[in-house]
């Protein structure tokens, strides 16, 4: 998978040291709009600018300007996409929009966004239809773990150190019953259900067990 990072989840698994496991999940690649870094970071991450500057100079991060849109000829795209959502979201932060957009336009499957709220993106992006799948910082922590990545103690440390550094005060036992309500309980799309399953054929994950184990520390 690849995707679109929004300007808080860049700055959360930052400020933890652990932005590598974006680029080690998300193998096809990360990518950012410039307006997140010229504008999002500059006000907001300070504090991680020059690492993320590191890894867009490293190519981990791939940066988009106007100019590259242009010059792969999708621009017009993009600036239907940011005129579109500019109405469906709250636009008193613009990173989302920018972050939705580019996703849209360049056909990621995923977007990495922290702002759960009612009417932000990662709600919304679940009762529109689209096709793009939010996540948060904690839902590619659990996917990490169910894919066996990792186990479940390096998954809870690695919530405990993402949460702590930007006091978030997040519950990750309530993550994972946010995560078992989106794709099995209730979910808002029965697309996110055949694709959580299809991860499972492919890996051969007992979801349930796994989901089970991790509980147990929480």
């Amino acid at each position: 998978m690849r995707a679109s990072l929004d300007t808080n989840a860049i700055i959360h698994f930052y400020k933890a040291g652990l932005q590598d496991i974006l680029f080690k999940f998300f193998d096809e690649g990360v990518f950012i709009y410039e307006q997140i870094r010229d504008v999002e970071l500059e006000n907001h991450g300070q504090d991680v600018l020059e690492q993320v500057d590191s890894d867009i100079a490293a190519g981990k991060i791939e940066l988009y300007t106007n100019q590259k849109l242009k010059d792969l000829q999708v621009y017009k795209i993009f600036e239907y996409n940011v005129n579109e959502n500019r109405n469906l979201y709250d636009t008193g932060d613009l990173g989302e929009v920018y972050a939705i957009s580019l996703a849209q336009t360049l056909g990621a499957y995923s977007l990495v966004t922290d702002d759960t709220k009612q009417g932000g993106p990662y709600m919304s992006l679940l009762q529109f239809e689209d096709d793009i799948m939010p996540f948060t910082f904690a839902d590619v922590l659990i996917l990490r773990y169910l894919v066996g990545t990792v186990d479940e103690n390096q998954t809870v440390k690695d919530f405990n150190s993402i949460n702590l550094s930007s006091n978030l005060n997040w519950s990750f036992k309530s993550q994972v019953t946010k995560f078992v309500k989106r794709f099995f309980r209730n979910p808002y799309r029965n697309e996110d259900t055949t694709w959580i399953k299809k991860l499972a054929n492919d890996n051969s994950i007992n979801i349930k067990l796994k989901l089970a184990t991790l509980s147990k520390l929480l």
